[in-house]
């Protein structure tokens, strides 16, 4: 087992003040008695360049950092900056966690593993025939994949940027999973809702400071299953909506949770407590929100919804 007196675990990314991984991954360390701290670093516009990066990378090594997560905007920037990667990786094209062993830097990718696991305890039982995907950068790659591997037939992927999508698209040609991948412009999601199974938002939008919904919520339909992977707010603006219309919703809680722990995992070679870190998180959010704990349950098929 790892036999390091203290663990240094950081995370890099735009506007991460406010998240709630460092207390995770520092109460899990806690019950498993491991010294361990992690620091948040906080890029602004003027810091997210490949140079600026790849210095930030070299002085975490320097400096002792054992791991590192990468979050929005730099999971596909930093990838190319590591020693090594992954098979999820090298497939993916985007990164969340780094690993630092002897002076050298690995990438992983948990968000893939998060999300999956996420999905099979919220939605275990969800029609896999179509889904619409928002978001083709870094974490919405990351679920094209995990989508793809629980067995989803036909994936629709929406981003204004159209060669992320393009990206999106071929990387999932490298998978083995028999998947039909299309792109939809933007101005075609309403069109799209109307005949898929499932929704997926891995866009920022919902995010604090990316207020809103990224649809016109009103077009929701009410036997849609409907999964948003932000957590900051837990509940979103598009959870909240599609509850109301009487969609099954999935919340960003359990993925934020898995990827946790596969990363505490990753970075300290220890398994991970997931119960005890899924009521850290309930915790967490409940001191923030003043008791708000799970996303309500929808309602039941058949029964009216709530306006």
């Amino acid at each position: 087992m790892n036999a390091r007196r203290s663990i240094l675990a950081g995370l890099l990314g735009r506007g991460v003040g406010p998240s709630l991984t460092p207390e995770l991954h520092e109460r899990e360390a806690a019950r498993q008695g491991l010294r361990y701290v992690y620091k948040t670093v906080d890029l602004d516009d003027g810091q997210l360049d490949p140079r600026h990066l790849r210095e930030l990378l070299r002085s975490a090594v320097e400096l002792g950092f054992d791991g590192l997560n990468v979050t929005h905007p730099i999971k596909q920037a930093m990838v190319p900056l590591v020693d090594r990667v992954s098979s999820e990786v090298a497939a993916i094209g985007a990164l969340n966690t780094v690993v630092v062993s002897d002076g050298l830097t690995t990438g992983h990718n948990s968000d893939v593993t998060g999300f999956t696991a996420a999905f099979l305890d919220g939605l275990p039982d969800a029609d896999l025939g179509e889904v619409l995907l928002l978001g083709a950068g870094g974490a919405g790659t990351a679920v094209a994949h995990a989508l793809a591997a629980l067995g989803v037939r036909r994936l629709s992927v929406a981003d204004p940027d159209v060669e992320r999508v393009r990206a999106l698209v071929r990387s999932l040609d490298r998978t083995p999973h028999q998947v039909q991948v299309d792109g939809v412009a933007p101005h075609d999601v309403p069109a799209a809702l109307a005949h898929v199974a499932g929704l997926v938002n891995a866009s920022p939008i919902g995010m604090t400071g990316h207020p809103g919904a990224p649809v016109d919520t009103s077009a929701l339909p009410p036997g849609l299953w409907v999964a948003d992977i932000v957590y900051r707010p837990l509940f979103t603006a598009l959870l909240r909506d599609a509850h109301a219309r009487g969609c099954r919703t999935l919340s960003g809680a359990g993925m934020a949770v898995h990827q946790a722990a596969d990363t505490f995992e990753l970075i300290t070679g220890r398994p991970a407590h997931r119960a005890d870190m899924f009521g850290d998180f309930d915790e967490l959010v409940a001191a923030e929100t003043g008791g708000d704990r799970h996303t309500p349950e929808a309602p039941a098929p058949g029964s009216p919804t709530r306006k």
